[in-house]
């Protein structure tokens, strides 16, 4: 790696690995060798001034997302690596960010608690909002669900919320969590893994809401 990395996604259909380096503002692609296993080698670098925070890649439409740290959010094209759109993310401080791929519905967890739903298909069109609680970073989405996880670190809070069929975010209930919790996953069954940083351990829960139709 040519500087510090964040977030790690591969590429299947260009079989690359790209790395955001959010301290020299770009993200780094790495072909991968036909060698078993393969071997990685440097391609290329991509500018993503003012950023890039998040990465997520969308197969469907040959593009990855990403954001600026202020109010944008980035679409790049996978194949000639340029970014072909900026859109406003729904927010000031965009953080996480989650892809409903067969909807085209690119999700953002925003620092101030807001969660924004963003069409890609029609150039970012923002379709809803919702607000949680404060201090959002890593996000989660369950696609068979379609229900969406914010954890706020400042409110010690969980989120989480149901997407609509055109995207209307609504809350379905929260979670108490602890201070510094910013990030969580899911297993798609129920289950969220909430990290908590302070205390070097996993905070489970689970999902009681029916999914969204």
């Amino acid at each position: 790696l040519a500087s510090a990395p964040d977030y790690v996604r591969y590429v299947a259909a260009t079989r690359e690995v790209w790395v955001t380096e959010p301290g020299r503002q770009r993200i780094e692609v790495f072909e991968l060798s036909p060698a078993t296993p393969p071997v990685p080698a440097h391609a290329a670098f991509i500018d993503a001034a003012g950023g890039p925070e998040s990465l997520v890649i969308d197969a469907k439409r040959g593009r990855a997302y990403t954001h600026r740290w202020k109010r944008a959010t980035l679409a790049i094209d996978l194949k000639s690596r340029a970014v072909v759109a900026t859109w406003a993310a729904g927010c000031a401080d965009p953080r996480g960010i989650a892809l409903d791929e067969p909807r085209g519905i690119l999700m953002v967890g925003c620092e101030d608690g807001t969660a924004a739903a963003l069409d890609v298909a029609h150039d970012g069109k923002l379709l809803s909002t919702a607000r949680s609680g404060r201090g959002v970073d890593i996000i989660a989405y369950d696609p068979t669900r379609a229900h969406l996880y914010l954890p706020g670190d400042e409110s010690a809070t969980m989120a989480i919320l149901g997407v609509g069929p055109k995207g209307a975010l609504a809350i379905l209930g929260t979670v108490p969590t602890v201070k510094e919790a910013h990030c969580v996953t899911t297993d798609e069954r129920g289950n969220l893994y909430v990290c908590d940083p302070r205390n070097g351990r996993l905070l489970v829960a689970h999902d009681p809401y029916p999914a969204t139709r």
